[in-house]
């Protein structure tokens, strides 16, 4: 309700009592009750709207009517002294404080507080939010408090670590990632520079933070290529040798590499491009496949060998040497062998020919016997059928 109509209806009704006090006394009478009247309701009241002091005049008999009249609505947040519903006098003193909404976000926490403080110092005071003083405020302390509130952000400052190049440093810092606070220290970061933890990482107490400067390099070496060895079979050569007939020759090529050094220090090294300047020439190998003739049987001599004495169990150890050769060529001299395949000892006797020409007189079996068993055992099958049994008669 406006002033004018507020005080319009309290003329009406003032006028209507007139007119009925009229009718009932003289003018006289009624004209000095009306006066009597409007004084009592008449009340002359000091307004202070946020600061700003008025005065008015008012009919009315409380608080809510000064409001009224002055065209004021306020709201639960809003700060009314005395309160609206308290009766007033010529003279009352009559305060309005805006409720207004102060968000406060410390170090990542937030908070919501209603104040009819009209600075952010004096919201701070009355509202018993203590910052340090190192503390840093995203608005200034005397930043005035508009109707529509204000979000404050505090930033208390931490202790942190900063690597870069080849230095560690400790700082107090207020600001918010590691990204502000780099910028804040001039500390530039190259495009393959490595920042751990990274620039978009919130700045904790005592977090270490990394910088690591990245360099790439381009380098050349000289090395050989490896020649290949191919083999080509020879049917003049025979089976089982071997003939170079053409040398291999290592190439060379220029390799190109990329390197990445981290802090001075090589990381990694990487082949982009080779280049061969020099092929290698391949080493080609002849292998022979011609089949060779089997060693012909020497002559049996003119006075052919004697056995010995082949009776009885006696050693007879005639012709040692010529069975040594034969054994050498046998089973590689050893006398006692046993390969599992079904030949023994140094001569290599069969299990039923060492014991058809009395074998069993010094073993089982060949390899059981000694040398010169052995040799005994021999002479008796060559007096009855001389080098035939052997594969390495040759070697007689």
């Amino acid at each position: 309700m406006s002033r004018r109509t507020g005080q319009h209806n309290v003329w009406s009704t003032v006028f209507s009592t007139v007119r009925r006090r009229v009718a009932a006394a003289g003018v006289a009478t009624v004209f000095a009750a009306t006066g009597l009247m409007v004084a009592s309701i008449d009340k002359a009241v000091a307004l202070s709207v946020e600061g700003q002091q008025s005065e008015l005049h008012v009919m009315g008999s409380t608080v809510a009517d000064v409001l009224s009249a002055a065209g004021i609505s306020v709201g639960a947040k809003d700060l009314v002294v005395p309160a609206a519903d308290q009766p007033i006098a010529d003279g009352t003193q009559v305060t309005v404080r805006y409720g207004r909404k102060l968000t406060v976000t410390t170090d990542g926490q937030s908070a919501e507080y209603w104040t009819t403080a009209s600075t952010v110092d004096e919201a701070l005071v009355a509202l018993g939010i203590r910052t340090p003083d190192n503390a840093q405020l995203s608005v200034s302390r005397s930043q005035v408090l508009g109707r529509d509130g204000l979000a404050l952000t505090v930033r208390t400052p931490r202790a942190v670590s900063i690597t870069v190049d080849g230095a560690t440093r400790t700082e107090a810092t207020h600001a918010a990632t590691v990204g502000e606070l780099l910028t804040a220290l001039g500390v530039t970061i190259g495009t393959a520079d490595r920042v751990s933890p990274a620039v978009d990482t919130a700045v904790t107490e005592g977090l270490a933070i990394a910088v690591k400067r990245v360099k790439t390099a381009s380098s050349t070496a000289t090395e050989q290529v490896a020649f290949a060895t191919v083999k080509k079979d020879d049917a003049t050569l025979d089976k089982g040798k071997t003939k170079v007939q053409t040398p291999g020759v290592s190439g060379e090529r220029v390799v190109t590499y990329t390197e990445t050094w981290v802090d001075g220090v090589l990381e990694s090294k990487t082949a982009t491009e080779t280049k061969v300047t020099k092929p290698a020439t391949d080493k080609v190998v002849l292998v022979g496949t011609k089949a060779v003739a089997a060693p012909a049987a020497p002559a049996a001599p003119s006075t052919p060998v004697s056995a010995g004495n082949t009776s009885g169990a006696g050693l007879n150890l005639a012709n040692a040497a010529m069975w040594d050769r034969i054994a050498k060529c046998e089973s590689g001299g050893n006398w006692h062998i046993n390969t599992g395949n079904g030949y023994y000892g140094g001569l290599q006797f069969s299990y039923s020919t060492w014991l058809s020409v009395g074998g069993a007189d010094f073993a089982s079996r060949a390899d059981l016997a000694s040398r010169e068993q052995q040799i005994t055992v021999a002479n008796r099958l060559y007096a009855s059928r001389g080098l035939q049994p052997w594969g390495c008669r040759w070697a007689a």
